[in-house]
């Protein structure tokens, strides 16, 4: 039978095992949090020094010198450390850039409110540039006060002359 392109294949049992990636990567990040803590070293710590003291002073020795098991043990451990670390450092790794990308995009709107704000503090500006003050419409009040009380006297004086 051959398979024909333009019909879908049929379901077929796989025997691929199938895992969530995310869950997985979830897993990688908080196995690589506690491989960084200060609790761990000292676990590690105390699980040498005992397969170390229990293989040197114990009847029965499970791992004689050179301890050939112990380090075969640290170097299966290391072997799955390293890609669950790298993995947790390329999720983080792609936390960061979406957030950088939001951070920039955020950026980009403050400085566009930015210069709008600043467009219109200047317009402003400019708008109060034509308006009249108080203290310039006072002054010049004031100054046609005094040019018409001049005037006023003028008139008066020049009027007391036509009188004589």
């Amino acid at each position: 039978m051959t398979e024909r392109l333009d019909q879908p294949r049929e379901l077929t049992p796989r025997l691929r095992l199938y895992y969530d990636p995310e869950a997985f990567g979830e897993f990688s990040e908080r196995f690589a949090r506690f491989l960084g803590t200060a609790r761990f070293i000292v676990y590690m710590t105390v699980f040498v020094s005992v397969w170390l003291l229990w293989n040197v002073f114990a009847p029965y020795k499970f791992d004689p010198y050179p301890f050939i098991f112990l380090t075969l043990m640290l170097s299966l451990q290391a072997s799955y450390a390293a890609p669950l670390i790298l993995l947790a450092q390329n999720r983080q790794a792609d936390r960061d850039r979406v957030q950088y990308e939001q951070d920039r995009v955020a950026a980009e709107r403050n400085q566009a409110e930015i210069e709008y704000l600043t467009r219109e503090i200047a317009g402003l500006r400019i708008a109060l540039g034509e308006v009249a003050t108080r203290d310039y419409i006072r002054s010049e009040l004031q100054r046609l006060q005094e040019e018409l009380s001049e005037a006023g006297a003028r008139s008066r004086g020049a009027g007391s002359e036509d009188s004589r």
